[in-house]
């Protein structure tokens, strides 16, 4: 081996690993005689018959030989070949051989960090005799999380002891229909729903008496205008963002019981199904009247009759389109119903407003067609209409990506082309018309540059994994995501699952907070890569990454209580598919736990 990367003895105050292994290691490397016939450390002969460990009640029991972390093994640098020394990852002559002699890659640069990390994942090296006798996911004393020697990650095994789950508060049935039927979500649905339904009945009310009977038509048309203004602004990006940032400048020192309650501002969604529902009805209501209207020929106006049916067929659809079920199975055919129908009917409601302002200008000693229109509520609040409609697509550009093939299952895109601020999501698209995909964004270290974990969770994600795109559509501005209300907490538990390590890292590297993370996917370091595994290490030392691979899929609200008590934190976050985070949520909420996860409309 080359004089100039030949691995030095390593100091006692920079590794855990003493100075004579380094040394035996650097002599086992370039000593080709060496006994070949001696198990390797991660085998599983040499794991059951060299390592035990205590368990929690006292007795010796043998580890599952998924378990990664080797803390007592009888391993032999002396005896190591070069080939084996290889296997193991530890740096030889044919790690650097692609490397000129002018690379950095110096003996200074292995005994910083690059040996011990290497030594620390195959042998254990960051687990002290010491830490042996403290619980699992204690913090050492001497932990130093920013240190390059001790930045190495471990594959968790779940604990066999786990503390038994509490039991579920209140009654069965009262407490599916609380988790299920009331939620925030639903809370804020019929709040607006009943809310509307008030103001219908004081507008029937002050107008019983009045001929022809009903309300004012005009008056209907702008409640159902109003309220699709609050459907869109609630989902304007703006909006969104202004009312993340209020509510997390909420002390941690306030009750824990207002900070539960203002985190769940993510269900905000309920607000917009709310208000388009409500809007539907009252345009349904118009669309009564003004039959009656002209079927008495008191308004003999063909074509506003049109316009209007043509506008409650649209209106229809959406709603129809937009439930849970129908969105689930379609999700591209909501999506282009929802936008392209909802362009149609905001064009269509100008339509109706200059025809009937045409026609009530028509009377006699009425208004001109201006002072009609400008007099008319509508007019203004379709104003807005337009203009937030507009607004996003203003800022539709194509941007230059920089794609990083992580695995066949999952691929991290760069970008470049701005600076992000921490949990916040960015939509995507290589169709601007077609469909668009929201990604959480991870700030890279340099503040200058930003990326996107996907991985393959249908047709179009495949594609980005297997034919990486060098150039994508972007519009709008990044949105704030559901982690973002972490930070009203003291200390949190962060549970996700796959590619959910994205928004979770999100939040993390750029906002670090003290949490536990719990990360529970198929073979890690091989879907994500070593990037993302020491971005994870350095977020959480002690994070708990289960490879399902190797321990089965485990039970993901046991394992979070079980942090949650370890950690002493006050509320628990969950990134995962709809399914999981459902379950895990509920699982806590109804044992009286905070937990907070997206939902099918946040």
């Amino acid at each position: 081996m080359s004089q100039q990367l030949r691995p030095e003895p390593l100091e006692l105050e920079k590794s855990s690993v003493d100075s004579s292994t380094a040394a035996s290691l650097a002599t086992a490397m370039e000593s080709p005689n060496a006994n070949e016939q001696s198990p390797r450390p991660d085998s599983p002969q040499s794991y059951h018959t060299t390592h035990q460990t205590q368990a929690a009640d006292g007795e010796n029991v043998k580890d599952d030989p998924s378990d990664l972390i080797v803390t007592d093994v009888s391993f032999c640098p002396q005896k190591m070949t070069t080939a084996k020394a290889s296997a193991l990852g530890y740096p030889t002559e044919d790690t650097f051989k692609d490397q000129s002699t002018t690379s950095s890659a110096s003996t200074a640069d292995l005994e910083k960090g690059m040996a011990p990390v290497m030594v620390q994942k195959q042998i254990g090296a960051n687990e002290t005799e010491e830490s042996n006798t403290k619980p699992a996911g204690t913090k050492r004393e001497d932990h130093t999380p920013n240190a390059s020697y001790n930045t190495g990650w471990r594959i968790s095994v779940p604990p066999r002891d786990l503390p038994k789950l509490p039991v579920k508060r209140e009654r069965r049935i009262w407490r599916g229909i609380r988790h299920n039927f009331f939620t925030v979500y639903q809370r804020l649905f019929a709040l607006c729903c009943f809310g509307n339904m008030a103001a219908f009945i004081v507008l029937l009310a002050q107008t019983r008496h009045s001929k022809p009977w009903g309300p004012d038509r005009g008056d209907v048309a702008a409640a159902a205008a109003a309220n699709v203004l609050a459907s869109f602004l609630i989902r304007q990006e703006n909006v969104i963002n202004s009312l993340y940032a209020i509510c997390c400048a909420t002390p941690r020192w306030f009750p824990l019981r207002f900070r539960r309650i203002i985190a769940k501002l993510y269900h905000f969604g309920g607000v917009h199904s709310g208000c388009a529902v409500s809007a539907t009805a009252w345009f349904v209501l118009f669309t009564a009247l003004i039959t009656k209207d002209y079927a008495s020929g008191d308004y003999d106006q063909p074509g506003v009759m049109a316009v209007t049916y043509v506008l409650l067929a649209l209106f229809l659809a959406i709603c129809i389109f937009a439930v849970p079920k129908f969105r689930v199975v379609s999700h591209n055919t909501f999506e282009a119903v929802h936008r392209f129908a909802g362009w149609i009917a905001v064009a269509l409601f100008w339509v109706l407003v200059l025809l009937v302002s045409k026609a009530a200008s028509d009377m006699p000693g009425a208004d001109s067609l201006g002072i009609s229109v400008v007099e008319a509520p509508t007019f203004w609040i379709l104003l807005v209409i337009t203009f937030f409609t507009i607004l996003p697509w203003l800022r539709l550009r194509q941007v230059e990506a920089f794609p990083e093939v992580l695995s066949n299952h999952a691929i991290r895109i760069h970008f470049k082309y701005m600076k992000i601020g921490p949990i916040l999501g960015l939509r995507i698209s290589d169709n601007p018309l077609k469909e668009w995909h929201a990604f959480a964004s991870i700030p890279a270290p340099d503040g200058q540059s930003f990326s996107l974990i996907v991985s393959d969770a249908g047709d179009w994600t495949k594609k980005q994994i297997m034919e990486p795109a060098h150039a994508y559509w972007v519009r709008g501005i990044p949105i704030t995501g559901v982690l973002r209300m972490a930070v009203v907490f003291q200390k949190v538990v962060m549970v996700t699952t796959g590619s959910g390590i994205g928004p979770v890292l999100s939040m993390l590297v750029s906002h670090p907070l003290p949490c536990r993370l719990l990360w529970s996917t198929p073979n890690p370091e091989k879907t994500y890569g070593e990037k993302i595994m020491q971005s994870v290490s350095q977020a959480d030392p002690d994070a708990m990454i289960i490879n399902t691979r190797a321990s089965g899929r485990p039970d993901m609200v046991a394992l979070a209580y079980h942090l949650y008590i370890q950690s002493n934190a006050e509320a628990v976050f969950c990134i995962s598919n709809p399914s999981l985070t459902r379950k895990v949520v509920y699982g806590l909420e109804s044992r009286g736990i905070p937990a907070y996860g997206p939902i099918w409309d946040s």
